[in-house]
């Protein structure tokens, strides 16, 4: 038997969505995985998720689908203890910290905006979703690990793609690969000794008692932690760059560093608490403010380095590396943009950001553009040039065309099967337990049915 119809679509991940949306019930326990249980409110919240993200009213029947879901991810999580995967409290407040710059980002860093949306504060919502999130990343990182050996031969390629009906084969719209070159405008001297400057002032008022370290940060800080005032969490040895790191580890608690320059600007740090390699810190992040003379010589820099690759002076991926902003996606893919939903190089012209969409519109291949300036995830203003390095028509998938694709579809199917063979194995040396009204559920029997073979008491 294949199990688990609903497997491909998601494993019941938490997302910071659902906070708008979630509706208070009552809490129960209405089923156990091994040493995880699943409440009421969780399927409610997820059922909820899924409603607000749909145009129309999903059935009460969809809360069976929900379930079966939120059964694999808590088998994952479970197993994940017992193999005893890691993960580090540095990752988890990294991707915490990525996602709420990433949605402050969304909302141009306006913090109002987002406590108006959840409802609290962005440490409070950190905290909210700390324990969720590091639950994923162990679902995630099981996960891979189940599937990590699975791989597929050319032979398997051209059988999964001759298997495909040829009325079903999918029709590619014209796709493009892009490459860029990406630079970093970066603050003149006198903007930067302003900056400097200014921290000076922020610590002399914290040091003659005038205002608190947390207050300051509150005032002047310019990232996502100034709301908290300022207060990072705790956190080991991995987790900051370089220089910001070796200034916090060497501070003793309740002290505070002189300014650090990194390369997010320059901090004040403050030491809370240290336990063993352990450490709370807290700063204040200012960013020297880029000027438009700024902007223009690193895009007359810039222009310049394209000027010598399309004279061949050297290739495209030598200027990516000796040139390039090393903090980009692109940076170490030789500078080929990477389609962040279907993963692969590929684009549709119609899913291209509106200035390389025109920008390439009658470029030849192997040609690059004029310098563009563009927003960056972080918020950072950079620009780039980008190179069109392929083009399709729009096409019937074939095997020559698109082996790279096939090779994907194929490889993923197999991965499914493989998991989906696992799980079942898994269940049939696991306690499970689902409350009785959802025994209805046709994915809920699959798993009481296996469990029942070795005994295990629904």
């Amino acid at each position: 038997m294949k199990f688990i119809s609903s497997l491909c679509c998601t494993l019941a991940l938490v997302t910071f969505s659902y906070v708008a949306t979630a509706q208070t019930v009552i809490d129960q326990v209405i089923a156990r995985i091994g040493g995880e249980y699943i409440l009421l409110s969780d399927l409610e919240e997820q059922f909820a998720l899924s409603e607000s993200q749909s145009n129309d009213s999903l059935p009460a029947s969809a809360r069976c689908q929900i379930l079966d879901q939120v059964l694999v991810s808590k088998l994952l999580y479970n197993q994940s203890k017992l193999d005893s995967i890691e993960i580090t409290d540095a990752e988890v407040e990294s991707q915490l910290n990525a996602r709420i710059d990433r949605i402050l980002s969304y909302m141009n860093g306006d913090i109002n905006q987002f406590e108006d949306y959840y409802g609290q504060s962005i440490t409070a919502t950190k905290e909210q979703f700390r324990e969720d999130l590091r639950e994923q990343i162990l679902v995630d990182r099981m996960r891979g690990t189940v599937v990590r050996e699975v791989k597929v031969t050319p032979a398997e390629v051209k059988k999964f793609f001759a298997d495909i009906p040829q009325d079903s084969l999918p029709y590619f719209n014209s796709e493009v690969e892009i490459g860029e070159i990406v630079v970093l405008p970066i603050a003149n001297k006198a903007t930067k000794k302003t900056t400097i400057e200014k921290l000076e002032g922020i610590a002399e008022m914290i040091n003659t008692g005038e205002m608190t370290f947390e207050d300051a940060a509150k005032k002047y800080s310019q990232d996502g932690s100034a709301q908290g005032g300022g207060d990072l969490g705790w956190t080991k040895r991995g987790k900051f760059v370089p220089a910001f790191e070796a200034a916090a580890y060497n501070l003793d608690p309740g002290t505070m560093s002189g300014v650090v320059e990194s390369e997010f600007g320059y901090h004040l740090i403050k030491l809370k608490e240290r336990r063993g390699n352990t450490i709370r810190v807290s700063h204040i992040l200012i960013r020297p403010e880029v000027t438009e003379e700024d902007i223009e010589k690193s895009r007359s820099f810039l222009d310049s380095v394209a000027t010598l690759v399309k004279i061949d002076t050297f290739n495209f991926s030598y200027a990516v590396k000796r040139f390039g902003y090393d903090k980009v996606q692109s940076y170490n893919n030789d500078g080929r943009m990477t389609n962040s939903v279907s993963g692969n190089t590929f684009f549709e012209t119609g899913d291209l950001d509106p200035d390389i969409y025109f920008a390439i519109d009658d470029m030849e291949l192997d040609s690059l553009s004029g310098v563009m300036e563009y927003r960056g995830p972080s918020g950072d203003n950079l620009l780039r040039v980008v190179q069109l390095q392929s083009r399709t028509q729009p096409h019937r998938a074939t095997l020559a065309q698109d082996y790279a694709k096939i090779q994907t579809a194929t490889k993923q199917a197999k991965q499914q099967s493989y998991l989906s063979d696992w799980i079942e194995g898994k269940i049939g040396t696991t306690f499970i337990s689902v409350d009785e009204r959802y025994h209805g559920c046709p994915a809920v029997q699959d798993w009481l049915a296996d469990s029942r073979q070795v005994g295990v008491r629904p």
